[in-house]
């Protein structure tokens, strides 16, 4: 069975909230069915980050938007399928709450959904240093099967601006996803991702 043309995109409190934004603008140039939460945190770092006006665009980017205290929201349910959800970015305090399986708001209790459904999940974990405790945290939610991916900027492809990077790691959250479709096609390296993440 095709999995639904939704996803699922959460903003939280940490660094990146460009990054949030600019999936929300891809994904608003495709027939994917956007449906977005941002967390009190991550509406506060929208506005520090990109603009008073952030989050007004982000919405109209969207097909819906949930509030993040909305726990009889459709996403709350297995029932409401979906072909993924990207956590971008991902605080620390909530890839602690989704290891820990504490639905404590709509963006952790969507992600333990997917999780319980064996749907894809990326979390764009942003912090650094790490301790410990945050490592435990990462190696809990990829074992429950979730994809933590760091906004690591692709330095290979000798980005000239921050929208480049920003542009760069949205679509590689996009691309583990394995959507189908020109708008998610890799945008670095040849045909195939060319040298790819990690080469020399």
């Amino acid at each position: 069975m095709t999995a639904p043309a939704r996803l699922v995109l959460a903003l939280t409190g940490a660094s990146g909230a460009a990054i949030g934004l600019r999936i929300a603008e891809i994904l608003a140039a495709t027939a994917i069915e956007t449906h977005l939460v941002v967390t009190a945190a991550g509406e506060r770092t929208l506005a520090l980050e990109v603009g008073p006006d952030a989050l007004s665009r982000l919405e109209a980017l969207v097909h819906t938007r949930h509030a993040a205290d909305d726990i009889a929201a459709t996403l709350a349910s297995g029932s409401f399928a979906t072909c993924g959800m990207i956590v971008a970015p991902c605080s620390m305090r909530c890839l602690g709450a989704i290891a820990g399986s504490l639905a404590s708001d709509l963006v952790v209790r969507a992600a333990d959904v997917h999780l319980k459904e064996r749907r894809p999940l990326v979390l764009l974990a942003r912090e650094s240093p790490l301790h410990l405790g945050h490592i435990r945290a990462m190696a809990a939610v990829t074992e429950y099967g979730a994809i933590v991916a760091p906004p690591v900027p692709a330095f290979y492809l000798k980005p000239v601006s921050v929208a480049e990077i920003v542009d760069q790691i949205a679509r590689r959250a996009l691309d583990l996803l394995r959507l189908p479709g020109p708008a998610f096609a890799r945008a670095w390296g040849g045909p195939d991702g060319g040298a790819g993440e990690g080469a020399p």
